[in-house]
């Protein structure tokens, strides 16, 4: 088998040559019972600090609950690299529309993801727990050497008073001068922004009083998306796509992972 086609996880643990890693009970369970993998095969470790990493199994032990998995760390397959400083800050929305959200950040290469309560936002409660757990999953499949930060909900008010001065605001809002969005993208402002963030609302859209919120932030641009009005997921999504087009590492030629599979296929 291929490397690149081996099992990839994503381990809270330092990762170097040499090194003993020790799986829990649900990763053991991963590679004993489902990709059946036995003492001496191969796999792919990554956490999101130290690069991508040729691990070996030596051993399973414990059934069930204390199942466990040791793995010998091997070779350095990938250097870290650094994720692009982007957020995403996005009101929740219906459970599966707002996981969907969350896994096509994380394929986009978003930094950080921020949870948003504004005034019409219906869902409330949001699990950042399990959000996380599908950022891990994405991460894992989609073969990016970092999982984004997820953090605690909070209310748009919250948000904007503490805005960091240095990090660019996106806010999709369908406004009457609100710029289209490649225009605005391609602003010297935008195109010199080290940071940038794009701000997404609930489905029912902000109130005048969040919008009067969000002006008073200086380093906010407006845009809108095209001439239909979006579903508040696709609407997310849509920025992301476009900023990524023309700012972030879609414009690179060659990336790490086309080295690895270079370098380690037959």
């Amino acid at each position: 088998m291929e490397i690149r086609h081996t099992p990839r996880l994503f381990v809270e643990s330092a990762l170097a040559a040499g090194q003993a890693v020790t799986l829990g009970p649900e990763q053991s369970h991963y590679l004993r019972n489902v990709m059946r993998l036995a003492p001496g095969e191969v796999l792919r470790l990554f956490n999101g600090k130290d690069g991508e990493w040729k691990g070996a199994v030596v051993e399973f032990g414990g059934k069930g609950g204390k199942a466990s998995c040791s793995i010998r760390i091997e070779e350095c397959l990938r250097q870290q690299t650094t994720d692009a400083d982007l957020w995403l800050c996005a009101a929740p929305i219906k459970k599966a529309h707002f996981e969907y959200m969350i896994e096509k950040a994380t394929e986009l290469g978003v930094h950080t993801i921020q949870p948003m309560l504004t005034a019409r936002t219906q869902i409330r409660e949001v699990n950042s727990e399990r959000l996380r757990g599908i950022a891990i999953e994405v991460a894992e499949q989609s073969e990016r050497l970092s999982v984004p930060i997820i953090h605690a909900a909070l209310t748009l008010k919250e948000l904007t008073a503490k805005w960091p001065q240095d990090r660019a605001l996106i806010v999709c809002a369908e406004l009457g001068d609100a710029k289209p969005i490649h225009a605005a993208l391609l602003s010297p402002q935008l195109k010199a922004a080290k940071k940038c963030a794009i701000l997404s609302g609930p489905e029912g859209g902000f109130a005048e009083e969040e919008f009067a919120a969000l002006r008073k932030i200086g380093n906010a641009t407006f845009v809108r998306l095209g001439p239909r009005i979006l579903r508040a997921d696709t609407a997310a999504i849509s920025a992301l796509v476009c900023w990524q087009a023309l700012h972030g590492d879609w414009n690179v030629a060659e990336t790490s992972r086309d080295k690895t599979i270079d370098e380690i296929s037959p």
